[in-house]
């Protein structure tokens, strides 16, 4: 007994082989076309690169380095064959040891010290004295060939180049000038001496600046290392306060002895010349002396009388026949000079 055919109503479900073959119809068999223009818009959109104002391009051409291009757009070969690589070099980088910064709702923080880092912090002075240093080294890439192709890790090279060169500059060093005055002189060595080293490991970078952020004994000796700073800078007070005492009292003792030098010389010139002129004037009296003995003694005489009474506040005349005295009326009795007959009297006394 023969089947009869099963009939459905209604319309049926489409297969995937449908799509396509709706898809090629649809095309009209212009695949090929529009594949490769497919193609063609990927290469276009992937042959744009744009490099900063603040990089450089360093083009490589199926793996082989070609060459540098300036920041500005710039077109590659698409598919792979050019790959341009940005390298910062005008950017400031910086690496940082003995601590790490974070920042925190625009604040800066620090993380928490671990043994790493106490590692890195922890140096041996010349002294033999123990030293926590944190220092910032702060670099700019100059060579993007050698960043990017002599050494496999850069970052990594110059943390253990950094950290070798500011371990020999401190063992150069008493714990006292790490601490204290020497300070500036550990940075510029510390910089001399890594950009010596980035340079012969071909690194690529230029050392801006080394900078000691912090650096101070350890914690269980940092009270002591506190105490002998004190000390130092008692010292240092005592003996600014003695230079000033000496510069203010040496001058003066100067100034007082030229003074009582140019005292003593000018005396000196007074009495040598009153001398010579008292010597002078005795020369002079004796020559009109020998010319006439009687009127120049009698001069003299009445000349030393005259000096003599105008120092004199009291004058008693006792010579009652003394003719041509004015009579004078005292009137304070202490002052009053005696009587004639008492004046007569005092003139008889022998």
């Amino acid at each position: 007994m023969e089947s009869s055919p099963r009939v459905v109503d209604g319309p049926q479900k489409p297969g995937p082989g449908d799509f396509w073959r709706g898809l090629w119809s649809a095309l009209g068999g212009r695949l090929p076309l529009v594949i490769a223009a497919l193609v063609a818009l990927v290469g276009v959109t992937t042959s744009y690169v744009q490099v900063e104002p603040d990089e450089v391009g360093v083009i490589l051409r199926l793996g082989r380095f070609i060459g540098t291009v300036e920041p500005g757009p710039h077109f590659r070969i698409p598919f792979g064959v050019d790959r341009i690589t940005k390298v910062p070099v005008q950017r400031q980088l910086k690496a940082e040891f003995g601590f790490r910064t974070e920042h925190l709702d625009g604040r800066t923080t620090y993380q928490p010290e671990k043994p790493e880092l106490v590692r890195e912090s922890l140096m041996l002075t010349g002294d033999l004295n123990v030293a926590v240093v944190e220092w910032i080294v702060q670099y700019k890439i100059k060579d993007p060939y050698q960043y990017l192709f002599k050494v496999k890790n850069v970052e990594a090279m110059l943390r253990d180049i950094s950290e070798a060169s500011m371990r020999a500059v401190v063992g150069d060093h008493s714990v006292n000038e790490v601490l204290t005055t020497g300070r500036q002189r550990v940075a510029t060595e510390a910089k001399a001496l890594l950009q010596g080293l980035a340079d012969r490991y071909e690194t690529g970078v230029d050392i801006q600046q080394v900078v000691l952020q912090d650096v101070n004994p350890p914690d269980p000796v940092k009270p002591s290392f506190n105490e002998v700073n004190q000390a130092f800078q008692e010292k240092e007070r005592a003996i600014n306060e003695a230079y000033a005492d000496l510069n203010r009292e040496i001058p003066r003792a100067r100034g007082e002895a030229e003074e009582t030098l140019r005292a003593a010389e000018g005396y000196a010139i007074e009495r040598v010349n009153r001398a010579r002129g008292e010597a002078d004037r005795f020369v002079r009296i004796h020559e009109e002396y020998r010319k006439a003995p009687d009127v120049t003694r009698r001069r003299m005489y009445l000349e030393t009388l005259a000096e003599v009474l105008q120092r004199t506040r009291q004058k008693v005349v006792v010579d009652e026949s003394h003719k041509g005295v004015t009579p004078m009326l005292w009137m304070n009795g202490a002052g009053a000079p005696p009587a004639a007959g008492a004046a007569a009297q005092v003139k008889g006394q022998p």
